[in-house]
């Protein structure tokens, strides 16, 4: 298949390129580089072999430009990543948001249609599930009251594609709910390079680590949790970047509307992720507690046993592997892709 992948040159977008190639698919991607960077998919190239990823730096939003992309080039299926990304920011932002991640996903839906390409991948999260009423969450967990702007985002945007496909049985939806992706090629040659102060806790790690920032900030010890800081089923970049593939087989078959958890069924706490870091690196990472951070919720960890049973997937990289990987591209490239 030929894949547009919009937000191909992130973290998850540039993983997933790999195992694209790899699978024997070829792709396009649109990114507008408000958090990734060009170089990304430099790198791509040269670890699946081949002289450039074909690339064209288009913002979701713009009607024009996603359909000159579509002009130029057939699609079977669409890998839809691209959004803004980070709770915390979302809270302090929520226009920003709601402009990015659902007008551009209207859009580019729009487009797609208009294209006859009616296949497409989204890049949804656990967070759609709010507060969950059931740990370990399956697929049938309830989605709930999400607790940050960019958990209505994904929330919002699974509604909107399910409604389309419950109007239109021609297109074929697959909803990947991701649990918390971190680590990083085995290769070191790409990895999670977030623009400024990270968002997420494994790049604040590595960075802490490789001596960027003095110490990292863990948001809450008063949880209801063993050891009081927020547990997460944390899953390896590659890993999910392999389900993508995996949902492209259902896709082929003619999916209708199907969703899957991706994650390992196994929740670590914030502090549990800190010393296997340093147990496995054999480096120190400082911390100091803070006040709980908005939107955060105590627990939340996957039952991935569906994606299993429909996908033939499952998570094969283990914590460890995450940290190991994670700290492999930050002592290689100190400052990211810069």
């Amino acid at each position: 298949m030929n894949i547009l992948v919009t937000g191909g040159a992130g973290f998850i977008g540039s993983h997933t390129l790999i195992e694209l190639y790899k699978a024997g698919h070829s792709a396009v991607v649109v990114d507008n580089l408000c958090n990734s960077s060009q170089e990304s998919l430099r790198r791509v190239a040269a670890i699946v072999g081949i002289e450039h990823i074909p690339f064209c730096q288009v913002d979701i939003r713009d009607r024009d430009g996603l359909s000159h992309v579509f002009d130029a080039h057939h699609f079977d299926a669409c890998i839809h990543f691209a959004g803004l990304k980070a709770v915390g920011e979302s809270v302090e932002k929520p226009w920003e948001y709601y402009d990015n991640n659902i007008s551009g996903t209207l859009v580019l839906l729009d487009v797609m249609r208009q294209h006859g390409c009616k296949n497409i991948i989204f890049s949804s999260s656990a967070t759609a599930y709010g507060n969950p009423q059931q740990i370990p969450i399956t697929e049938q967990c309830p989605k709930g009251q999400c607790s940050n702007p960019y958990g209505w985002t994904k929330s919002m945007l699974e509604q909107v594609m399910s409604d389309m496909q419950k109007a239109d049985p021609d297109w074929n939806v697959v909803l990947l709910r991701y649990f918390n992706p971190i680590g990083a090629h085995p290769s070191g040659l790409i990895g999670e390079d977030p623009n400024g102060i990270p968002n997420n806790l494994m790049p604040y790690i590595t960075q802490v680590a490789v001596g960027k920032r003095p110490q990292l900030g863990v948001f809450g010890n008063d949880y209801d949790t063993p050891d009081g800081t927020g547990v997460r089923d944390y899953i390896h970049v590659v890993d999910l970047a392999r389900g993508h593939v995996a949902a492209l087989k259902k896709i082929g078959q003619g999916s209708g509307l199907s969703v899957y958890n991706l994650g390992t069924g196994h929740g670590y706490s914030v502090l549990e992720v800190v010393h296997a870091f340093e147990r496995v690196n054999g480096v120190s990472v400082p911390y100091v507690i803070k006040p709980r951070r908005a939107g955060d919720i105590a627990t939340c960890y996957s039952d991935p046993s569906k994606a299993l049973d429909e996908l033939g997937w499952r998570a094969q990289y283990g914590i460890e592997d995450m940290c190991r990987d994670s700290w492999n591209w930050q002592r290689n490239n100190p400052d990211g892709y810069r």
